[in-house]
């Protein structure tokens, strides 16, 4: 549901499935399909630890993509190789998120970020699919990375699941979708990790969707995740809701809307099946096109656990004790970013950007340990990225999308 996915932020992304939309047979009857992308980046965060203002530059979202779509269309292989653990070593300054032991740092994605395989069948005007293999579940909104922002939310670990593994089946009839996942629950332990095999299983999730209209999505989701911060069991359970509404329109031309997302997600943590501890985000971003520049805004409020952190202040311990919390803090971002796209010969593009945020954080607990005003320097920050997102070949227009879900006339109606 949201866009910035390496063959190019949602308008041209759009633009560019619309055209190849009109026939719905030109995806299938191309076998295969192969793209690359990475953003080269600076950001400036004011202040980012105890007053001081904090320059980085980085080499970020670097991914190698391919697809492939053989008998018919009834089998089709997709993965995505990410290369952050070579060049997000220390992970991705970014005021407001948490994961996987970075905290205002995004953590590097794993190598092999998704390698799925999903066979389709149709009948009567039904189709159904299964697929297996490491990615994404089917619960919430769509993977960060093919969004327009060069930022992630700090919601992506509330309204996103990835990295696991994964068997998702899906039945699709004319207006409605239903999606289920069975996956393990632990969360990777490293950039280089592979999911719990014995794990597998553990949890699941279930997704509906209603396309009442030609590029309108509407859709629910839950899951339920076992012990996601303790790969070897024991830790607090999560229940997860989402809801989101999704508008992208094809043939959009001109200065026009391109893309609207609004979303709401929770995450409950859960012990012995009570909850212990409730995080929450409402998210609403869009994009639009005015002759050549494409501008895209977002707003998310989101709230947190803040955990210990080691020495080194923007990581926290990792597997960490559930019950470790000191404090939630609630974050609201607005975000604004513009982009131009250059075309580097037939197949490659360049698309030089700005992105600006203001984030304000304040604690939700009155007994909190962990008070952001004393930690930052402040409780309001600013956050300036300048880059260029370069990218080539034929990436995927929706990551996570797999069987029924990725039906042409499902991603670009």
């Amino acid at each position: 549901m949201l866009w910035l996915l390496a063959t190019a932020p949602l308008g041209a992304q759009d633009a560019a499935h619309a055209a190849t939309a009109d026939s719905a047979a030109h995806d299938h009857a191309r076998s295969w399909r192969v793209g690359a992308q990475a953003i080269a980046m600076a950001t400036r965060m004011a202040p980012a630890y105890r007053g001081e203002t904090y320059v980085e530059g980085y080499v970020t979202q670097p991914a190698l993509m391919a697809h492939w779509n053989t008998l018919r269309g009834r089998l089709a292989l997709t993965g995505t190789l990410n290369l952050e653990a070579l060049t997000l070593r220390g992970g991705e300054l970014n005021g407001g998120i948490s994961g996987e032991g970075f905290v205002d740092r995004r953590h590097p994605h794993t190598f092999a970020h998704e390698l799925v395989a999903s066979s389709t069948v149709s009948a009567g005007g039904w189709r159904a699919s299964l697929t297996a293999g490491k990615g994404v579940v089917a619960f919430g909104t769509d993977d960060p990375m093919s969004r327009p922002f060069a930022k992630f939310p700090a919601n992506h670990h509330l309204a996103q699941i990835l990295e696991r593994w994964v068997a998702v089946g899906g039945v699709r009839h004319r207006w409605a979708m239903l999606e289920g996942t069975l996956f393990n629950g632990d969360e990777p332990t490293g950039p280089w990790s592979w999911p719990t095999a014995g794990n597998f299983g553990d949890s699941w999730a279930a997704r509906a969707t209603l396309l009442p209209a030609p590029g309108v999505e509407l859709s629910a989701s839950t899951a339920r995740v076992s012990s996601p911060e303790q790969p070897t069991g024991g830790g607090l359970d999560q229940r997860k809701q989402s809801v989101a509404a999704r508008v992208a329109p094809a043939g959009a031309s001109g200065s026009s809307v391109r893309y609207l997302l609004v979303e709401y997600a929770r995450t409950d943590d859960l012990a012995d099946g009570r909850r212990v501890f409730r995080y929450e985000s409402v998210l609403a971003e869009a994009m639009a096109a005015v002759r050549r520049l494409e501008l895209a805004a977002r707003w998310e409020q989101t709230s947190r656990p803040e955990e210990e952190r080691l020495a080194d202040p923007f990581r926290s311990p990792r597997p960490h004790s559930d019950l470790n919390v000191i404090g939630i803090t609630r974050w609201q971002i607005a975000t604004v970013h513009a982009s131009t796209s250059v075309a580097l010969g037939r197949y490659a593009r360049a698309r030089p950007f700005l992105e600006a945020a203001w984030l304000h954080a304040r604690p939700l607990v009155r007994a909190a340990v962990f008070v952001p005003a004393t930690f930052y320097g402040d409780d309001r920050q600013w956050s300036l990225s300048l880059g260029v997102r370069l990218d080539a070949g034929a990436l995927h227009a929706r990551m996570g999308r797999y069987g029924v879900a990725a039906d042409p006339a499902h991603t670009a109606p």
